[in-house]
């Protein structure tokens, strides 16, 4: 097997692994944390609205992310990218101390969670965006990165959620995120101690036009420009045949994916299992099951050329939380029906984290070719922030509205919520699976079991067509070196 640390600087060895020390200790608190929080919040919300209140909770969250991820352009431009990272991590790790000294109350959660969803949009764009300042422009470079970075953060994440059910059924949920804030601090310790990027140098040269501009102006740029960017958005992908489908191939799986998470374990872990805790080792699972879709792509990507098998997987992968409303297992073996659950929540992730990274492999072929360095607003860009905002608002209405059946048949069904179960289990993912099967015919070419390709779209492969153009370049050299010796 070659050394994936072959095409490495000394320098870019150093600073990539220190970002992936960086970025486990990251997801592993996150996870711990997330997961932590979802039980205290269930802990603390009234009974009768519980899984309503949590929807809106992380439904907050979610949206302010979105502004995290916004504001975060203009200060990457002033600042070091190292150290908005670090900042970022670090005031995120403050905040989620603040929950567990203070011992907030519902009331006072809802802020508290909010402003923490700022910083985590902050560190999760500038986690996109920090392997090419690392790298360079270089696509193997940046290949190889992605996937060294991507299995290891699959593996904290999978290890964190295991781990902080462990820290709930010792600890309690109020004491149980207390890992949280140490990792985090960590790891922007050792954010700190990446090299001094080349985006940073000319970021310095840029400076002096952008003093000339308050930083608040610039932010307020920046969701002016993000306004832009969901208008183009709307109009390329309701413009033809081609873009139409991603909306159901990609913004919806992603709300039945996070719900599934955030949502239906949670209640099936609290209502059924009588054990909130255990709904971290269902996430594990997902958890995994992503790790290994993910991988699955990477090394597939020359069999399966287009996301068009790959959904068709996550469609039918949706069909397994059927399970769920036909569940009653004895109170007895709570714990090891978590861990069946687990295994099961396995190719449910996996087929959605297949569709997700080949799908988004596809939209970047697909938009290459409209992109111009002169226009304002990225087409890809755009395509992103509407499919991304789509998804925040299918989530913040559906999420309290999916809730409020749960809370209903809790109140009024003798705390039994297996109707509910059924309703927000098993059809709405029998009919979001029927949505992704008959979107994934829409793209010319798509009716074929693997097609080579779909709307004259070719995924092509960029290292391929990297070192095909480092080799005309070669050639060019090597040509302009013979015609100078000739004519000398």
């Amino acid at each position: 097997m070659d050394n994936p640390f072959a095409d490495f600087t000394s320098t870019e060895k150093r600073n990539v692994i220190i970002y992936m020390a960086g970025i486990m200790l990251y997801k592993f608190g996150l996870e711990a944390f997330t997961g932590s929080i979802t039980l205290l919040a269930t802990d603390r919300f009234k009974e009768q609205s519980t899984m309503t209140n949590l929807a809106i909770l992380q439904g907050l969250n979610q949206a302010f992310q979105c502004v995290g991820s916004i504001a975060i352009a203009p200060l990457i431009k002033r600042f070091p990218t190292r150290s908005v990272l670090s900042a970022s991590i670090l005031l995120f790790g403050l905040l989620s101390a603040i929950i567990i000294i203070i011992d907030v109350s519902t009331v006072i959660l809802f802020p508290i969670y909010s402003i923490i969803g700022i910083c985590h949009g902050m560190v999760e764009l500038i986690r996109r965006v920090i392997p090419r300042d690392i790298v360079g422009g270089d696509v193997i470079k940046l290949k190889r990165m992605d996937a060294i970075v991507h299995v290891f953060y699959e593996i904290a994440g999978t290890a964190g959620a295991f781990f902080s059910t462990f820290l709930v059924l010792k600890l309690g949920t109020a004491i149980a995120p207390s890992m949280t804030p140490f990792l985090f601090i960590l790891a922007s310790i050792a954010w700190s101690f990446i090299g001094l990027l080349e985006a940073d140098h000319e970021n310095r040269k840029r400076l002096e036009t952008l003093e000339e501009t308050s930083l608040i102006r610039q932010i307020g740029h920046g969701f002016a420009h993000f306004g832009q960017s969901v208008v183009l958005g709307v109009k390329i992908i309701f413009s033809s045949r081609r873009f139409i489908w991603l909306i159901p191939g990609y913004a919806i799986p992603l709300f039945t994916h996070r719900y599934l998470e955030s949502q239906l374990s949670p209640a099936f872990a609290k209502y059924v299992l009588q054990e909130g805790a255990y709904s971290q080792i269902m996430v594990g699972g997902s958890n995994f099951g992503e790790l290994l879709g993910a991988l699955f792509v990477l090394f597939f990507a020359k069999t399966v050329k287009t996301p068009i098998p790959w959904l068709r997987l996550d469609a039918l992968g949706l069909l397994i939380v059927w399970i769920l409303p036909f569940s009653f297992p004895d109170p007895a073996k709570a714990l090891s029906y978590a861990w069946t659950l687990a295994a099961i929540w396995i190719p449910v992730s996996f087929g959605w984290a297949a569709g997700d990274v080949s799908l988004a492999a596809y939209i970047q072929s697909a938009l290459s070719k409209m992109e111009n360095p002169d226009d304002k607003v990225s087409p890809l860009g755009a395509v992103m922030a509407f499919l991304y905002s789509f998804y925040i608002v299918l989530y913040a209405a559906l999420g309290p509205l999916l809730g409020k059946v749960v809370d209903y048949y809790f109140n009024n069904n003798n705390k039994d919520i297996h109707p509910a179960l059924l309703r927000v289990g098993g059809i709405m993912y029998t009919v979001v699976c029927v949505i992704l099967l008959l979107a994934t015919f829409i793209p010319k070419g798509s009716f074929a079991l693997n097609p080579d390709l779909i709307d004259d779209t070719q995924i092509e492969d960029e290292e391929e067509e990297y070192r095909r153009q480092q080799a005309l370049q070669h050639d060019e050299v090597k040509e302009i070196k013979t015609q100078i010796e000739a004519k000398a």
